[in-house]
């Protein structure tokens, strides 16, 4: 049931033990890896900035770091990270015409944490315009393909992260999701993707060109795609504003709801028979699989704040088409809603270990350059608006949850994934939880 790999590269776990035992070099690590690019990159367009000499010399402070004693975790680990991130001497345009002139002037935290473990940054990947879409395609780069069809979208906007680690150019990469923006493309691609918990990683350094900001955008979150839950969770600790608890819970004692059906969008037959054969296998595996409760929250409501929160967030409360403006009692409503909503999540996760639901409706769609709003999606015989499919990705956000997206198989010839979603700072869990399911169907 697992999906098919397109690479037989190694992981980014793999591949450090490899260096640090000397089987294999950061400098010969990286030129693979570059020429990976060279090769495969023309059909996808993933790594749309490339700093190919800075990664050679990263590569051999690296063997040198080495060969004094250096034990860091992601030590010669060749990778890239999204367009968004500030890297020194490189463009952030956030895919925005006329901005290629916005070269950064330093790092973003998260850039100088991964370079502090180790890792050689070989350039920067593909986004939409400004991050608000599924489909990664922008005036400035042009269109990222989904490695497994180069006819559909791989996802946004963490797009060509999602295509980068799937194709096997990079083992791992480095996202943000807001509106399922690491989830949805690695749902997309086949690979595993992590939305931490609101607020454990810094956003600073991860701006639209012109924005300062604050240190943490609203709803926000910065995270890790890969190829295993290994490579998820070395790429969290390495990240993190502070340690968090390593929790762990095995699959056959756990609690799990099942989330299928949400009022405000429908899954696909073939989406829905897909998770359906995989809870199967997990309730045969000896966990406890429960598919309603009352204690979930109004998931209208809550997809309905989300909404308005993410417009504002998005616009930065810019004036709505009518010129109206969002007023300060309307903000701290949400934000009242918003804590309501958290506080009856952490109830639920007094009964639930985990939440398992979709991360989307379908599989990838045909390229469809059209507006988000404009698009449709097909589920249950009917063609219904596109963007209803956010409210999978605000289960998640509204409420500042860890999600960890594995892959599942595949639907329409094309890979699919679930998010197993767990309360707020349980990280560690979810991503392990996920590591077990994933054992189970091989991936």
């Amino acid at each position: 049931m697992s999906v098919p790999s397109l690479t037989a590269e190694p992981t980014a776990t793999r591949l450090s033990a490899d260096i640090a035992s000397g089987k294999m070099t950061a400098v010969k690590a990286t030129e693979a890896a570059i020429a990976r690019i060279e090769a495969l990159d023309d059909t996808i367009n993933a790594v749309v900035v490339r700093d190919f000499d800075s990664a050679r010399q990263q590569a051999k402070d690296a063997d040198a770091r080495l060969a004094n004693g250096d034990s860091a975790p992601l030590l010669g680990v060749p990778m890239t990270v999204k367009e968004s991130f500030n890297v020194a001497g490189l463009p952030t345009t956030w895919g925005l015409k006329g901005r290629s002139n916005n070269i950064a002037q330093s790092d973003s935290v998260v850039v100088t944490r991964l370079k502090r473990a180790g890792a050689v940054i070989l350039g920067k990947t593909n986004i939409p315009t400004l991050l608000t879409d599924w489909f990664a395609d922008n005036p400035v780069y042009g269109r990222t393909n989904n490695p497994h069809d180069l006819g559909r979208s791989a996802g946004g906007s963490s797009g060509g992260a999602a295509a980068a680690v799937a194709s096997g150019m990079v083992a791992v990469e480095y996202g943000s999701d807001i509106g399922g923006s690491i989830r949805v493309p690695a749902h997309y691609c086949g690979i595993w993707g992590h939305k931490p918990t609101y607020g454990v990683i810094t956003q600073e350094g991860h701006a639209a060109p012109g924005v300062k900001g604050a240190a943490d955008a609203v709803l926000a979150v910065v995270g890790p795609l890969a190829r295993s839950a290994d490579d998820l969770e070395l790429l969290l600790e390495a990240t993190l504003d502070r340690p968090l608890v390593k929790q762990q819970k095995d699959l056959n004692r756990s609690r799990i709801l099942l989330l299928l059906d949400h009022p405000s969008v429908a899954v696909g037959d073939a989406m829905r028979k897909q998770v359906e054969d995989v809870v199967a296998i997990i309730e045969g595996a000896g966990a406890e699989v429960v598919r309603s409760t009352e204690l979930l929250p109004d998931l209208e409501a809550q997809h309905r704040d989300y909404m308005r929160m993410l417009n504002i967030a998005v616009t930065a409360g810019a004036p709505r088409p009518d010129g109206s403006h969002v007023t300060v009692r309307q903000w701290f409503d949400l934000a009242d809603a918003q804590f309501r909503n958290q506080l009856r999540w952490r109830e639920l996760f007094t009964e639930f270990d985990y939440v398992l639901a979709p991360v989307a409706s379908t599989p990838a769609f045909a390229h469809d350059p059209r507006p988000m709003k404009e698009r449709t999606y097909t589920a249950r015989g009917e063609d219904r608006p596109f963007a209803q499919q956010l409210a999978w990705a605000g289960l998640v956000t509204f409420p500042g949850l860890p999600a960890t997206v594995l892959p599942i198989g595949l639907v329409e010839d094309m890979p699919v994934g679930v998010q197993l979603i767990a309360d707020q700072y349980q990280d560690y869990k979810i991503i392990d939880g996920a590591r077990q399911i994933g054992a189970l169907l091989g991936a």
